[in-house]
């Protein structure tokens, strides 16, 4: 078995050699040729996924070290790479996906020319590259460097039609709150060095229990700062809506199974730290609740379709890390699994709809198209009620097993999340029922070319509505019979089981057949409230919830305007008043002094000897008071 696992490396290889070929060659291959070799290297890799899943799921588990990366004294850093079943089941998920929306970008992209064409397919296939790496490394350094890579692609990702100023700002901005949380990361690698000796996911994890408590609390605390620029928590969460800038296959593979989970796979990675650390839990768990409500509130009043969906991610992020947060790591990571099939169904099934709508995004001028987008309408709906947690669909196991554990953790913290649950199938039907029923609001030459997307688009929609729909049978509960919570047997090697649920089956049951009655009954009335819409302008609370509860605003007041007011402080006044200043000033001195000595040099002998004389006797009078 460890001989097979020694070829663990080719996962990752196979999209670097993708995007050097696509990134270098562009301009000489085809772009056909650029959207196969794209595609094969990703789905090559998913083949190796495959493979490498089976070999573990007896609870396998290998580490394979290939080169000393940092060597400085006693410090040893190797390049090594982990499979497990938590890196397994990561592996399956990001090329899985990856490889779907890569499928998909082929047709979604097709009018781009085959320079920018190969362009996109190299950043694509090099964030899958760094998303492997960061999901397979071995110690914090190599998790680290993929960490980067994915920040670094989805800048060049956000920012891919760099020639519109709006996308390159909204690249920046990912890119710089994501280098705030980064910091935080990197601190806390520094203090895990300082205190173990080591970078090494395995010593770090045995030495962590002679930690003391405070030690503990602040390397989770920091690591989970550097997980809430990633995965988009409060209050480095304001990026994510705006990454919307980027082609819609993009949006689909940062917020469904790749860089925004990066952060869950972190903390879920450190589950031997964050167990030792209560108050830390307690923090995440507040922390992720709080998002969930909040970018669920926003959710409600947005009109751009992909806008709607980035906050339900930045909901759904919230969710997941409730569930570590309440020390449920499998659920959190089972529900990681699931919304990266619901959230790429939906993200790729908006993609059809814009495409219909030749560009537009806002859902005031869409309605009615369900007659005419039929494929892509079932599966938005799938994905719509898989999101909202209905039975038998994936998003309702993966859901319910979170909120089972914020019961037996907080009631209080239970009842907050039920509500974000009602609030999720609010604006998800809402987004729903304004796109696709009723009357249709745009123009009549939108009208006139609407139209369902071809096979190469609607194919994978319908492979992720399957996956949404089944998903969530790789963990039901026990209490469905035999064969229940097979995912978190798996992942028992690495996520230690918990010590059994502290309430009844009948409980239980009840605990997950009510949220789902109460969603039902909000579906009905957000279908009984928009049935008859008619665009109007938002007043009161709703015109707050449409301007993101102003939050943006309030980053700008205080954090970027004083910065730039500091900026043009010391570029004005402290640079221009006192640097140049002090330059200049030197300059000026220097050029005055010469200008007033060189009169000494007259050309007389007569005051050249007086000079000198004089000199001779103001050394024999200094040499006169040094000798007394």
């Amino acid at each position: 078995m460890q001989n097979a696992l020694q070829l663990a490396w080719l996962v990752p290889f196979f999209p670097l050699l993708g995007f050097l070929i696509t990134g270098l060659f562009r301009r000489q291959l085809s772009k056909t040729m650029i959207a196969i070799v794209g595609n094969a290297v990703v789905f090559a890799s998913l083949l190796v996924s495959v493979w490498i899943f089976v070999q573990v799921k007896d609870g396998n588990s290998y580490v394979a070290e290939y080169f000393n990366f940092i060597s400085a004294g006693s410090l040893k850093i190797p390049f090594a790479l982990q499979i497990d079943a938590l890196s397994s089941l990561f592996l399956l998920i990001v090329t899985g996906v990856s490889f779907i929306i890569h499928f998909y970008s082929v047709f979604y992209m097709k009018e781009e020319s085959r320079e920018h064409y190969g362009r996109f397919f190299s950043y694509m296939n090099l964030f899958v590259f760094s998303m492997l790496l960061l999901v397979m490394g071995a110690n914090f350094v190599i998790m680290f460097i993929g960490w980067e890579g994915v920040g670094l692609c989805s800048y060049l990702l956000i920012g891919y039609w760099f020639k519109n100023k709006e996308y390159n700002k909204a690249a920046d901005k990912a890119f710089i709150m994501n280098r705030i949380g980064d910091l935080g990361f990197l601190i806390a690698m520094f203090w895990i060095l300082s205190k173990t000796g080591s970078f090494d996911f395995a010593v770090v994890f045995s030495k962590a229990s002679a930690l003391s408590t405070t030690d503990v609390t602040i390397i989770t605390l920091l690591l989970f700062i550097g997980a809430t620029g990633k995965s988009a928590q409060i209050p480095l969460y304001t990026w994510l809506p705006d990454a919307m800038a980027g082609p819609t296959p993009v949006s689909a593979l940062i917020h469904a199974a790749t860089m925004v989970t990066a952060g869950v796979y972190m903390i879920a990675r450190s589950n031997v730290l964050y167990s030792l650390a209560p108050l830390s839990q307690y923090i995440i768990a507040i922390v992720g609740l709080a998002t969930a409500i909040l970018a669920a509130t926003v959710a409600l009043k947005q009109n751009d379709i992909k806008k709607v969906l980035a906050y339900s991610t930045v909901s759904q992020l919230g969710y997941m890390f409730l569930g570590l947060g309440v020390g449920a790591y499998s659920a959190g990571v089972f529900h990681v699994m699931t919304h990266a099939f619901f959230k790429a169904l939906l993200f790729l099934a908006a993609g059809s709809v814009i495409h219909a709508m030749s560009g537009e995004q806002d859902i005031r001028k869409m309605g009615g198209l369900r007659g005419k987008l039929k494929t892509t309408y079932f599966t938005f709906l799938v994905g719509c009620i898989a999101i909202s947690g209905i039975p038998p669909f994936s998003g309702f196991f993966s859901k319910d097993a979170i909120l089972l554990s914020t019961y037996e953790h907080n009631k209080i913290l239970y009842v907050i999340a039920i509500f974000g649950t009602l609030l999720t199938a609010f604006y998800m039907f809402r987004l729903l029922f304004l796109t696709f029923n009723g009357n249709f609001r745009g123009t009549d030459e939108q009208h006139h070319h609407l139209h369902e997307s071809k096979a190469g688009i609607t194919l994978p929609l319908i492979v992720l509505a399957i996956l949404s729909f089944v998903g969530g049978f790789a963990d039901i509960p026990e209490i469905f019979g035999k064969g229940g919570n097979r995912l978190t047997e798996f992942l028992a090697p690495v996520i230690p089981l918990s010590h059994g649920a502290s309430v009844s089956h009948s409980t239980e049951m009840m605990l997950m057949f009510i949220p789902a009655v109460l969603v039902l009954l909000v579906i009905v009335y957000a279908w009984y409230r928009f049935k008859n819409y008619r665009p109007s302008e938002e007043k009161g609370l709703g015109k707050i919830l449409e301007n993101k509860w102003y939050v943006d605003e309030f980053y700008d007041k205080i954090f970027v305007k004083p910065l730039y007011q500091l900026g043009s402080f010391l570029n004005k006044t402290f640079e221009r008043s006192v640097v140049d200043g002090l330059v200049n000033g030197v300059g000026k001195l220097v050029n005055y002094g010469s200008r007033q000595i060189r009169l000494l040099q007259s050309g007389q002998i007569g005051s050249y000897i007086l000079l000198m004389v004089l000199s001779m006797l103001f050394v024999f009078i200094i040499q006169f008071f040094l000798r007394k």
